[in-house]
């Protein structure tokens, strides 16, 4: 833009400085051209000493001075009238290049984006020139299109992981149904139904996980306070009184905490802080332990547990990855606990961290932004 700005203005400057040279060609050809009247202008009594002639009358002066005025008028007229029409057709043509030069990466950016599809959502503009308004926007464009890009495959992902996560059960109840229950007798009508409760809870608690990603990833409508110090103290109170089951035995928890109150739902915050502890839970050992640390505008859950690789661990938040403890600790999860933190945290605008431990678990760190006093 700041271009386009010092283009006009060349044009403007030499806009001006031709009509201003016109004029100026023009006083001067009126004054010493060849079309011109020559007054000679002599004292009253020289005149009247001599036998030239008499002189010149007031009348005559005066019409001397209007045909000299009027021819003068003419010539200007008819030079200003021929250097407006080429500044006028000069400024055009370089008007329309300039234009054209301009509102050439708009024309870019329109084709860009109305052949947008997501067959060809990777495509981007990548606007090459100076760093003005218009490489915004079109950098501006290409971020939209970076984050579309990764909310579709995402999204892609999603579904083929969750009908794959759904059919499972459901063919698990069905063989259920179809094979155990119609060749079951009066001793294992107990056991089946246990079976069929348990496949029927793990769809359930399928269906709740994908329900509260997406509400997650619909953002915040609404903000309310929130005392994360004593959702972690309530949470961890609850999961300590009744372990999620597969929780291994002698898992020890305990939960220390400062003031951190954070803007946000209370319900979605809680849910974080749950789902941080059933992992810390249900991915350990027998006889381990889990640690819940709130203050200075984060939550800190700590757990020990097997060695977890640490190239995997980015994976973990993605949605149905158990990553490599899940051959060694319970499979009563959905595999959504990571991915719905990860999804509250960003409605929340803040972020979540994970690192493996040395001797084995996890420490999961998420930043929140506290209120405002």
């Amino acid at each position: 833009m700041a271009s386009c700005v010092v283009l006009l203005g060349v044009v403007f400057v030499l806009s001006g400085h031709s009509l201003a040279g016109s004029v100026e060609v023009v006083i001067r050809d009126a004054i010493a051209g060849e079309r011109r009247t020559n007054v000679t202008v002599v004292p009253k009594q020289a005149v009247r000493d001599t036998a030239q002639g008499a002189p010149l009358t007031p009348a005559q002066i005066t019409s001397l001075a209007q045909e000299i005025q009027a021819d003068a008028l003419d010539q200007l007229v008819a030079a200003s009238a021929v250097a407006v029409g080429v500044m006028v057709l000069f400024a055009s043509v370089v008007g329309w290049w300039a234009a054209g030069r301009v509102l050439r990466p708009l024309h870019t950016i329109t084709t860009q984006a109305r052949g947008m599809s997501a067959r060809n959502i990777h495509e981007r503009i990548a606007l090459d020139g100076p760093p003005d308004e218009l490489r915004d926007l079109a950098d501006t464009f290409d971020g939209m299109l970076d984050r579309l890009d990764r909310a579709f495959t995402s999204q892609r992902r999603f579904v083929a992981n969750a009908s794959h996560e759904l059919r499972t059960p459901l063919a698990i109840e069905r063989a259920i149904i179809q094979v155990r229950l119609s060749s079951a007798g009066p001793a294992d009508i107990e056991a089946v139904c246990a079976d069929l409760l348990a496949a029927n809870r793990r769809l359930d608690r399928l269906l709740e996980g994908l329900l509260l990603l997406a509400r997650s990833d619909n953002g915040l409508p609404e903000r309310h306070p929130v005392d994360t110090a004593q959702v972690a103290s309530r949470v961890v109170e609850q999961a300590l009184a009744a372990p999620p089951p597969g929780t291994p035995v002698g898992v020890r928890g305990s939960v220390s905490t400062a003031a951190l109150v954070v803007p946000g739902d209370e319900v979605l915050l809680t849910q974080l802080v749950d789902n941080l502890v059933r992992n810390a839970m249900l991915y350990n050992v027998a006889g381990g332990w889990f640690h819940v640390e709130v203050g200075d505008g984060a939550v800190v859950v700590s757990n020990s547990g097997r060695v977890v690789e640490a190239d995997s661990v980015d994976s973990l938040f993605e949605p149905f990855n158990r990553g490599t403890a899940e051959r060694l600790a319970s499979r009563t999860g959905a595999g959504l606990g990571l991915a719905i933190v990860k999804s509250i945290v960003e409605a929340h605008d803040g972020a979540v961290a994970a690192s493996a431990r040395p001797g084995g678990g996890l420490d999961v760190t998420v930043s929140l932004p506290a209120s405002t006093p």
